[in-house]
């Protein structure tokens, strides 16, 4: 039990969550799954506000450069070499611009563009979802916090008169 303990808040937290959103996406019309996408990207870009703005950041940018390919395509010829070379520099890209430390989480950059292909290039649906799963990141973490603070409060037993220092 010691080890799965820690763990009872974040996990009361994204479960709780994690059925709300559903139900609300589901009921909305909105697209579910990306935005559990960016949900993993906060925690794997270190959680707090540093991975929501990093987790968030990468995922935008890899959504823009998905949309860059896109437009591509519809310029030019939508042969698979083309799409195969725009892949390319875009890989590049990816892992380049994560010398800005915004940028710096390469998988979500990765992500981003592949949920954006994953949509079937479904703009306006992608960012919202990113969006909320950015913000479930920050809202399951600080609420799991929350809810392990009352576990870890419920069980430490309250001292009771005999049990009191002597003063």
């Amino acid at each position: 039990m010691n080890t799965v303990k820690p763990l009872l808040g974040i996990g009361i937290s994204v479960g709780v969550l994690a059925g709300v959103w559903t139900f609300a996406s589901v009921e909305l019309t909105l697209i579910t799954w990306v935005a559990f996408v960016a949900w993993a990207c906060f925690f794997a870009a270190g959680g707090g506000t540093t991975g929501l703005a990093k987790g968030l950041a990468a995922n935008l940018a890899g959504i823009f450069w998905g949309w860059a390919i896109s437009q591509g395509l519809e310029t030019i010829s939508a042969s698979t070499l083309a799409l195969a070379l725009m892949v390319t520099v875009v890989g590049f890209v990816l892992c380049i611009e994560a010398a800005l430390p915004l940028l710096s989480f390469i998988p979500g950059g990765f992500a981003g563009t592949a949920v954006f292909f994953g949509t079937g290039f479904d703009l306006s649906g992608v960012l919202v979802a990113v969006v909320a799963g950015a913000v479930l990141g920050i809202v399951s973490e600080r609420l799991g916090a929350m809810v392990q603070s009352a576990i870890d409060g419920a069980s430490h037993p309250a001292r009771t008169a005999d049990a009191a220092p002597a003063s």
